[in-house]
């Protein structure tokens, strides 16, 4: 099911996500749910606080820029190592067409459990550990802006106010959740 995304300014974004006990349907069907989303988006990764739903739980999709690999979940996913450093463009589903460059670590290591509940590890490099970072980062309430200089944060002060404006009036409207 599309869900709708959350925007910045809402709570959510900014809260630590629960670790996932257990994977059972109800996880699955937020992952499907993170699927259809992202794909409905056109974005290259989603996490769950992105929906709504404070949980660990990410799906990466870069198969349109590498198609060797394939869209992938990760529930209660975690950096384990990491290495080398570039700064690149990044922009994020949550605070739409605005963008800023972001350092982040060239190469990662992650371990995660997978949508059968299996635990699993990954190298990851270039565009899909950027991809993993971006998302991993959702699930501790940080978003790519946190990562920009001051200045560069301080002339996007105007469109973030706007943006701002629609992820509290998502909180308001579900704030009996």
């Amino acid at each position: 099911m599309i869900r709708e995304i959350v925007r910045y300014g809402s709570k959510v974004l900014r809260r630590k996500a629960l670790p996932v006990t257990s994977v059972d349907a109800e996880v699955n069907a937020l992952i499907q749910d993170l699927f259809d989303t992202l794909a409905e988006a056109d974005g290259v990764g989603l996490a769950a606080p992105q929906i709504g739903v404070s949980r660990r739980v990410i799906v990466v999709d870069i198969s349109a820029a590498e198609a060797t690999q394939p869209p992938m979940a990760l529930v209660n996913p975690a950096i384990d190592a990491a290495e080398g450093t570039a700064t690149a463009e990044e922009g994020c589903l949550s605070i739409p067409d605005l963008y800023g460059e972001v350092p982040r670590f060239t190469e990662v290591t992650i371990s995660a459990l997978d949508h059968e509940g299996c635990a699993f590890e990954l190298s990851a490099e270039g565009f899909f550990a950027r991809v993993l970072q971006h998302e991993i980062d959702h699930l501790d309430g940080r978003l790519f802006i946190d990562h920009m200089p001051p200045l560069r944060r301080q002339l996007l002060r105007g469109p973030l106010k706007r943006i701002r404006k629609e992820g509290e009036e998502w909180d308001r409207r579900h704030s009996s959740h």
